[in-house]
């Protein structure tokens, strides 16, 4: 069992370490906290195998707090230490401010100093990781990370404000780092090193905005952003996490008639859409084709029968389909083809569409699969 101390472990991303750490099941954690007793930090100190020290202040309410807590608190954790003749692998979360002319980029470079001498003095291995901005679940808004910011005002309806839009500036995600730190775990470290490599993401500030507006107006329509991209998927997942829980339902546009009911899901212009269905025991859907439009059938409750038979004739090949199996069936463009609820039931089913339903481009032409073939047609067969 390692024993784990993780300093500022209630915040944004001591709390996010804190979690998958607690997945690993070969760590006893120990988090100090800002306000916890000093008695506590000797304890966890003369135990702790692994130090991951993130404790820091950004945002004081005056320039001089920067130094007591990013430097003297370094300080003190290094004199506890060597009080007690120990040496333990640390990990310390720097700034990429440490390289810029300012107290809290200064701060930051002189308590790297004093890790440096601690671990000349006494051979611990100490690894150093000048981060950039993170984003991720659980950081706090209106402080110091824009992204949560624009998340959660955005989330809430609140306004923003953008002060240099075409401003640039590096993100990294909290998990990418967090994933750094559990593969530091197993690290032989020794004496002062670098951190490992943190993805980022460059990215103007207004293209920032625009992007976390865009996932809130996605919520009202269903659609999806583009998750081809890893910080698309990555920012969509943060924005989330700043939701109202009162906010997270939401219901879909029924659309019923005699056959039943129909809804739209999800769609996503690369990826198409999904829609979900009602039908009626005895009722039967489609009876069309599609020239280029592609489509999946999954029954998910009742039993069903789908249908289907290439434009040109030839014979009608059948599915017989039953919501306790999860059978999907995929169906071709040029394919005349039908679903028949022959159930006693309601039959729900699962429609996937190559395309986004767009009235004004319809790929749907009305066959029924039981059309009567030309001679042409015929001879073909």
């Amino acid at each position: 069992m390692r024993n784990v101390l993780i300093t500022g472990g209630s915040g944004f991303l001591g709390r996010n370490l804190a979690v998958h750490l607690r997945e690993q099941k070969d760590c006893d954690i120990m988090t100090y906290c800002r306000g916890d007793a000093k008695d506590d930090l000797n304890r966890y100190l003369s135990r702790a195998d692994f130090i991951f020290h993130l404790a820091g202040v950004n945002r004081p309410e005056s320039a001089l707090e920067f130094d007591k807590g990013n430097a003297e608190f370094t300080e003190c954790i290094c004199r506890i230490l060597e009080d007690q003749g120990r040496a333990p692998r640390i990990i310390f979360t720097s700034s990429t401010q440490a390289e810029l002319n300012n107290p809290y980029g200064a701060s930051k470079l002189k308590a790297e100093s004093i890790l440096r001498r601690f671990s000349a003095k006494t051979g611990a291995g100490v690894r150093i990781y000048r981060l950039n901005n993170l984003f991720g679940k659980w950081c706090r808004p209106n402080y110091n990370s824009v992204t949560a910011t624009f998340c959660h005002n955005i989330a809430h309806g609140l306004p923003i404000m953008i002060s240099d839009a075409a401003h640039e500036f590096q993100l990294s995600h909290v998990d990418d780092v967090v994933a750094a730190f559990i593969e530091d775990l197993g690290s032989h470290i020794q004496g002062i090193e670098e951190g490992r490599p943190i993805p980022s993401y460059q990215i103007k500030l207004g293209d920032l905005a625009g992007r976390i507006q865009s996932f809130h107006d996605m919520r009202s329509t269903i659609t999806l952003p583009d998750f081809s991209s890893w910080f698309n998927r990555a920012l969509y997942s943060t924005y989330l996490s700043y939701v109202p829980l009162d906010a997270l339902e939401g219901a879909l546009e029924i659309r019923a008639d005699a056959r039943g009911s129909l809804a739209e899901f999800l769609k996503q212009k690369s990826f198409g859409q999904v829609f979900v269905s009602r039908t009626k025991p005895g009722v039967t859907r489609g009876n069309h084709f599609h020239h280029c439009k592609s489509e999946k059938f999954l029954v998910v409750e009742g039993k069903g029968l789908i249908r289907m038979r290439s434009v040109e004739g030839g014979a009608v090949k059948e599915f017989n389909v039953d919501g306790s199996n999860y059978q999907v069936v995929d169906i071709p463009p040029g394919f005349a083809h039908s679903i028949t609820n022959v159930g006693d039931g309601e039959m729900v089913t699962i429609f996937w569409s190559s395309e986004l339903f767009d009235p004004d481009h319809l790929d749907t032409y009305y066959l029924p699969v039981d059309f009567e073939a030309s001679e042409m047609y015929a001879e073909r067969a």
